[in-house]
């Protein structure tokens, strides 16, 4: 039996109308509830039944002070993935948000500016967006300075702009003329090449080239591995106002989410290597700092292997389809900008 049919149709209708109703009212919902507002033609008696077994398959839980019960993390889960009708932003919202976009015309950082502020206006909860970057870091320039004897610092310029410096030792002293004969050719023989590449090509140098280009090939993986160095925020006021965040234990435990940029930037480095709108619910097990909030997040890009993310940060009571349709809007308008700008850019 799959998890879509462990439900009866009833037991489905029933679930997504307590998901409904506790994100509309961030108050418990009880069978009573659900019985005025939707009918169903059943007894309350049964209703409550309905969702007493919604507890037990862990979907629903029963705060002890009420009568009423809430969606768990895995009751949103099932809601998200079987019962959430998604639909298009209203075409006003649309219109507007692409005109902002056009206005910015090729400035990448007013297009993630804006990302962030339509988002979290669309959606009433913060937004986030990364830059976008490589897949794969990738040869530009290489320059090494001796410093003295055999300690010699490298500086290696990335195609994305990055420039990373580091001092190493050689395993014998060399001249600054051996040193700039070994740049001209390793800039000739390296260009435009990821580390995967150059790394295949060690096994055929000299002892000498082959340890300066396996240091080059370090460096260009570490770079690889980085997470975004700039992290675009916005609206973190939309989600203090959430009733769930009213209290201080709360209400700090989010504003310190939201100002850490490293663990949500290792989020959505993540979404941006990813296919499709991501929705993670209390964090999904893999990071407990997001327990008791959700994010949606969707990269963007991917012209010439450039991409980034954004996405939303609220309480897991939130309006995911709307989330959806907006981060994919959105998303969706950042990589038409770029391809846009990447195909001017040739014509130039």
């Amino acid at each position: 039996m799959t998890e879509t049919t462990a439900l009866t149709e009833r037991q489905q209708a029933i679930l997504g109308l307590v998901v409904r109703e506790y994100v509309r009212t961030a108050q418990p919902v009880s069978s009573r509830r659900i019985i005025q507002l939707y009918g169903l033609g059943v007894s309350t008696a049964t209703v409550r039944n309905e969702m007493a077994y919604l507890e037990q398959r862990g979907y629903l839980t029963h705060p002890h002070t009420s009568a009423g019960r809430v969606p768990t993390e895995a009751g949103y889960r099932y809601f998200v993935t079987h019962l959430m009708q998604t639909s298009e932003l209203p075409a006003q919202e649309m219109v507007t948000v692409s005109h902002q976009f056009q206005q910015a015309r090729g400035d990448v950082d007013q297009w993630l500016a804006i990302s962030t502020t339509a988002l979290a206006r669309l959606v009433a909860a913060a937004a986030l967006a990364t830059m976008p970057r490589p897949q794969q870091s990738r040869f530009k320039h290489l320059e090494l300075i001796v410093v003295r004897d055999a300690t010699i610092l490298l500086v290696l310029v990335l195609q994305e702009g990055l420039v990373k410096q580091q001092l190493l030792t050689l395993d014998q002293p060399v001249t600054q003329q051996e040193m700039s004969n070994i740049v001209a050719e390793l800039n000739r023989r390296f260009i435009g090449l990821d580390s995967e590449q150059i790394g295949q090509a060690l096994q055929a140098m000299s002892p000498l080239l082959a340890q300066i280009s396996g240091i080059v090939v370090q460096v260009m993986r570490r770079a690889d591995g980085r997470i975004s160095e700039r992290l675009y925020r916005d609206g973190l006021a939309n989600i203090l106002s959430q009733p769930e965040f009213a209290g201080g234990e709360q209400a700090h435990q989010v504003v310190a989410i939201f100002e850490q940029w490293t663990p949500l930037a290792v989020v959505m480095e993540e979404a941006s290597r990813s296919e499709g709108v991501q929705v993670i619910i209390g964090g999904e097990g893999r990071w407990p700092f997001l327990n008791g909030v959700s994010m949606v997040v969707s990269r963007y890009g991917n012209v010439e292997g450039m991409s980034g993310a954004v996405g939303i940060l609220g309480p897991t009571r939130m309006q995911y389809g709307t989330a959806i349709s907006a981060v994919r809007y959105v998303s969706g308008l950042l990589s038409e900008l770029m391809q846009r700008w990447y195909e001017s850019r040739l014509e130039s």
